[in-house]
């Protein structure tokens, strides 16, 4: 029998837009009494995620009161409107999720951990297309949630996916009695001219397939020590012993993801597929929707996870091969061990040690890390976007002596001022390097392909020995 769906869309969207989505789901026996489509104010500029999260908390409760809504159903979520559901979860179900009337929640190119875009939507050229209409708002606080890094999705995945070192809340929200999360994202740029502006290989146009994936990782590093093993601390997970299921489409964009069956008469970005292509992302749905218990569940994951291989491997007969490269973003957030935030830093990878300037070492950071942004919130905070195909089959065989190489990390801090600086006091940066990749051992591997990983970095704060000495009373 089919369930209650509620279909909740993205930033500077509206529920116009999943008509053929409803349409699809109704020729697979949900009848239109069942299906729901959600609104909520994303483009004035003082409405946050936890805003939108709260009210739609206040809405549901009260349909289920009245008995307008069923007291268990399912949602389908497409780009913001996955933060929207994990804010709604973990707020108004807080320690809770068993409770939680949402049992599967079927994510279509949800923007996780963010979007490059929100950036531009954050500039003039955003305002002037995306606010003209809008007295120029484009909805800055969702904008900055949005954000690559930002300090919202640092709180929110340690909310319901992480347990970073010495966190007392232990919650899970996702499991057997818990709510089931389904991730599906395509991996193919937009072919529209003006769209592909805006494009990245690893990316649908609008979100990175490593940012829509809810299987995070979180790190901290903490120079204040001097052994490898006490310098890495790997945080806990609040998935008992499983994967969310993620399916990488190769055909379809930020855009086509939502409609499962995209006729041909509507497919502007003329993108070439077969069939049994076009069939696959209703195949995901319908599947995930029909999911009846939680051995299935992790069976979905496992086939997706298949699935999504089967895509990367696209990319050795691909005209386009670089559509199909695994990515990997890390989330950095420096601080001293005082707490206070260290914004003036740069970050250094390597696999020769002596850091001597090769012919692999160009090749790292002009084809491996491709991008890096600063969060306008957290002058502390870094993303870097990392083509993790390019790592393995590019680097990796450039590295000199080769042996089994090591990807290797540092940073360099400047000085706060005069009388403080980091590490050493007679050294610039870091006087130690730590591991963070290897090509052979998978099993000591932290940065993960197709995830986002929050990375915590520690470092000694030491103040000059002027700031305080001691001269004995006789001799003054």
């Amino acid at each position: 029998m089919a369930r209650h769906v509620l279909i909740i869309h993205g930033w500077s969207d509206t529920s116009k837009s999943f008509h053929a989505l409803a349409d699809f789901l109704g020729a697979h026996d949900y009848t239109a009494t069942e299906l729901w489509l959600g609104d909520y104010v994303s483009m004035d500029d003082d409405v946050r995620v936890a805003d939108v999260g709260k009210r739609m908390g206040s809405v549901l409760d009260d349909m289920i009161k009245a008995g307008s809504l069923p007291e268990s159903f399912d949602v389908i979520v497409h780009s913001t409107g996955g933060l929207v559901a994990r804010e709604w979860l973990t707020t108004h179900y807080r320690g809770r999720a068993q409770e939680c009337p949402m049992k599967r929640l079927v994510m279509l190119a949800p923007a996780n951990y963010g979007s490059k875009l929100a950036a531009i939507g954050k500039s003039m050229l955003g305002r002037i297309v995306k606010g003209y209409n809008n007295w120029f708002h484009t909805g800055q606080g969702m904008l900055n949630d949005l954000e690559l890094g930002s300090p919202y999705q640092w709180e929110l995945a340690q909310r319901d996916i992480l347990i970073a070192p010495g966190a007392g809340d232990a919650n899970s929200y996702y499991g057997d009695d818990r709510v089931w999360p389904f991730v599906i994202v395509g991996t193919h740029p937009y072919a529209n001219l003006l769209r592909q502006t805006v494009n990245e290989d690893g990316a649908d146009g609008t979100v990175r397939v490593c940012a829509a994936n809810l299987n995070a990782k979180g790190v901290t590093i903490d120079f204040r020590y001097s052994e490898p093993q006490q310098v890495v601390t790997l945080w806990g997970s609040r998935l008992d012993g499983f994967s969310i299921p993620l399916a990488v489409l190769p055909t379809r964009t930020h855009g086509s993801i939502i409609d499962p069956e995209r006729a041909d008469r509507d497919n502007r970005e003329d993108i070439a597929e077969t069939p049994e292509e076009k069939a696959q992302l209703g195949q995901f749905i319908l599947e995930a929707l029909d999911c009846a218990d939680f051995d299935q569940y992790r069976q979905i994951q496992q086939k997706w996870q298949d699935f999504s291989e089967a895509t990367a491997a696209r990319r050795t007969q691909s005209d386009n091969p670089d559509y199909y490269h695994q990515y990997m973003q890390a989330n950095f957030d420096v601080s001293d061990d005082c707490g206070q935030p260290v914004n003036d830093y740069f970050l250094e990878f390597f696999s020769n040690t002596a850091r001597k300037n090769d012919d692999a070492n160009a090749y790292l950071h002009r084809s491996v890390i491709e991008d890096v942004k600063v969060n306008s919130q957290n002058p502390a905070g870094r993303n870097l976007y990392f083509d993790r195909t390019d790592l393995l089959e590019g680097y990796y065989p450039q590295v000199p002596g080769r042996g089994d190489p090591v990807l290797y990390l540092s940073i360099s801090a400047a000085s706060p001022g005069k009388n403080i600086s980091y590490f050493a006091s007679q050294k610039t940066g870091a006087d130690m390097q730590i591991a963070v990749h290897y090509e052979v051992d998978e099993t000591a591997r932290w940065l993960k392909h197709n995830a986002t990983h929050f990375v915590r970095i520690i470092l000694p704060r030491q103040p000059a020995e002027k700031i305080f000495t001691l001269t004995r009373y006789d001799e003054a």
